[in-house]
Order: structure tokens, then C-alpha cells, then sequence
């Protein structure tokens, strides 16, 4: 079974333009995301999915140099983009990630996996209704699932991003929620504004190491002892799903 994680990744941020350039510790954002993907033990494939646009040269040629599988498409239709990737890749299983998280736990993520193989779902998530910290959303899901959304979505909104298909038609897909232990989701632990980067490199500065990853409880440990770093972007506006 291929189990492939898809990177949606572009350069053209409007409120952090190149964020996925960002330096964390020495090297940017998106190779962290991509580092620590391979610590899962249920994903065999990683795949960077950015656009077509001239504006993503730059990242299909970091890609390329840093020997990441790429795959280029629609700038807007991301299902689209999505569908392709795992076409192209041959991917049985796909996990979505997005680019702007640094703190993606890989142990979490196969722990979503797991619920989808063990239940034999078609769509397994963590994230409605939220319990993790935003950032930390997993959305796994089958290639028969988002083939079937590619060819029946209609919407720009499910087209864009990806997912809202199957949310929005639960019926036609058998889905479930993996929920913490502990509601945690009122922490931010991802990259949309300068605060954010700050809390960010404040929490690699601290914990990152060239040789292993830290996890979400090595940054809760250190938010427990340092509470000024989770205040840094607790006024940041929020996804509509963790409000």
C-alpha cells in the first residue's frame, strides 16, 4: 500500500510572502515540514505539490535541488492539483499537508492513518470539531475518495481547499474524527503572520537538534515553562474551525 504525503506549497503568501523560505534553525520552513514527515512509519511517499505560476519557480527548483518529489498544478483548483499528485505518484492512502506548519507530529499522523486503515474509512481526520492545536491538522484520506471529489465538486470553496467535499457530503464517504486526550486547540502552532514566526523560532531555538525531532509534548513542556512564548500570537486571527 502507498501512502503518500502531498505538501501543498506556494511562494505567494499575502500576509507572509515566501513563508515557506522562512529560516527555522538554520534551514527554511519547508525543509523542516518535509524532515519531519520521515520520521512517520506509515508514510512511504513524499511529494512537494506547488503551482504552475512563475512565482513557484524558485520552490520547484529548491525541490528539485534538494531531491524532494515535486509535482506542478492548478494555482487555484488545489483539489485538482491534489488529485493529479496522487495519480501521478500512484498513492493509494494521501495525507494533506500544508506548508506554513512546523510543528507537524508524525506520530499523530500515523496515529490518523491507523484509525483510517483499522476502520476502513474513507476520510479520517483530527480536526472537526478541533482538538489538537492549529497546526497540528491531519486530513487523511483515500485516492477513491478524492477521485471521487475531483470528478463530482462543483464549488470554487471545495475546489480550493481540497477537503470541503468530503465534509460537506458525509454521506457519501464514511469518515471519523481522532480526538485528544485533552482539548488543546486553543493553541496556535502554525506560520501566518510575523508573530507567528516568532513564537516559531522562539520554540526552535530552544528545541531543535540536526539529529532527532521534537513532538508536541517537548512544546508543551517548554510553553508550560515559558508561557510568554504561547502569548506571542494567542491574538492572532484564527481559522473559522478553531474559533
Amino acid at each position: 500500500m502507498n501512502i503518500v504525503a502531498i505538501i501543498q506549497a506556494r511562494l505567494g503568501s499575502t500576509r507572509l510572502p515566501k513563508k515557506v523560505f522562512a529560516d527555522l534553525a538554520g534551514k527554511p520552513l519547508i525543509w523542516h515540514v518535509i524532515n519531519r514527515l520521515k520520521y512517520s512509519d506509515r508514510i512511504n511517499n513524499i511529494v512537494l505539490a506547488t503551482t504552475n505560476s512563475c512565482v513557484d519557480d524558485e520552490l520547484a527548483y529548491w525541490a528539485t535541488k534538494e531531491q524532494v518529489n515535486l509535482f506542478r498544478g492548478s494555482e487555484n483548483n488545489v483539489l485538482e492539483r491534489f488529485y493529479l499528485a496522487a495519480k501521478h505518484y500512484s498513492a493509494d492512502i494521501i495525507v494533506r499537508i500544508t506548508a506554513d506548519d512546523p510543528f507537524k507530529d508524525p506520530a499523530i499522523i500515523d496515529k490518523v492513518i491507523d484509525k483510517l486503515l483499522d476502520e476502513n474509512l474513507d476520510f479520517a481526520y483530527n480536526n472537526n470539531p478541533p482538538t489538537f492545536p492549529e497546526g497540528l491538522d491531519t486530513e487523511v484520506f483515500t485516492y477513491n475518495a478524492i477521485e471521487k471529489a475531483y470528478f463530482h465538486s462543483k464549488d470554487d470553496y471545495e475546489k480550493e481547499h481540497v477537503t470541503q467535499y468530503f465534509y460537506r457530503n458525509s454521506e457519501l464517504f464514511k469518515q471519523s474524527n481522532f480526538e485528544n486526550v485533552n482539548n488543546i486547540s486553543n493553541l496556535r502552532w502554525t506560520i501566518d503572520t510575523e508573530l507567528d514566526y516568532e513564537m516559531t523560532k522562539q520554540v526552535y531555538n530552544v528545541l531543535y537538534k540536526n539529529d532527532c525531532i521534537f513532538q508536541t509534548n517537548d512544546i508543551l513542556r517548554l510553553l508550560d515553562e515559558r508561557p510568554e512564548i504561547s502569548r506571542l500570537n494567542i491574538n492572532v486571527a484564527r481559522s473559522a474551525m478553531y474559533k
